[in-house]
């Protein structure tokens, strides 16, 4: 498989601001606050490109599916960060499913050396763009010095 393929079999298009590539592939019932009661998509990230550094209300579980590992970077509420990596050799560390909590900061990348990602994520309630919040490079490097490069890395204008 290549990227090319993938993204022509899922009709995927841009993630706006974030990066990446996805397409929705379910959305729950409308909750009554109008956010819908769970959403899930899948996802394509190759070398060149990242998943920003953002932030959302509720939890989110990020999924691995295929190709190369996923390096997630995670810089928590309480001013602790770490970095985790999905992908297939599980008996290595890597893992094939992760929940964000709610308030973190996290931003991923194809683990260096590797060409591409497809993973998913899903989120319960429901993802809706007025939750999503992007991050700023220069507050999160002086909240989290000590990741400044890999902020640096992962922001975008």
């Amino acid at each position: 498989m290549t990227p090319e393929e993938l993204i022509s079999h899922y009709g995927l298009e841009p993630i706006p601001r974030e990066g990446g590539l996805f397409r929705q592939t379910w959305a729950g019932p409308e909750r009554p606050d109008g956010r819908p009661e769970g959403t899930a998509i899948v996802a394509l990230l190759t070398a060149d490109d990242f998943s920003a550094l953002h932030r959302l209300p509720t939890d989110e579980i990020w999924h691995f599916y295929l190709g190369d590992p996923l390096e997630l970077l995670l810089l928590a509420p309480d001013g602790t960060s770490r970095t985790t990596v999905l992908g297939p050799d599980v008996l290595g560390g890597q893992g094939i499913q992760f929940t964000v909590p709610a308030g973190t900061w996290m931003g991923a990348r194809v683990l260096a050396g590797g060409a591409w990602t497809l993973f998913g994520c899903t989120m319960a309630p429901g993802f809706t763009f007025e939750g999503y919040e992007h991050g700023d490079a220069d507050a999160l490097t002086a909240r989290y010095p000590d990741r400044a490069a890999q902020i640096a890395g992962l922001c975008r204008p």
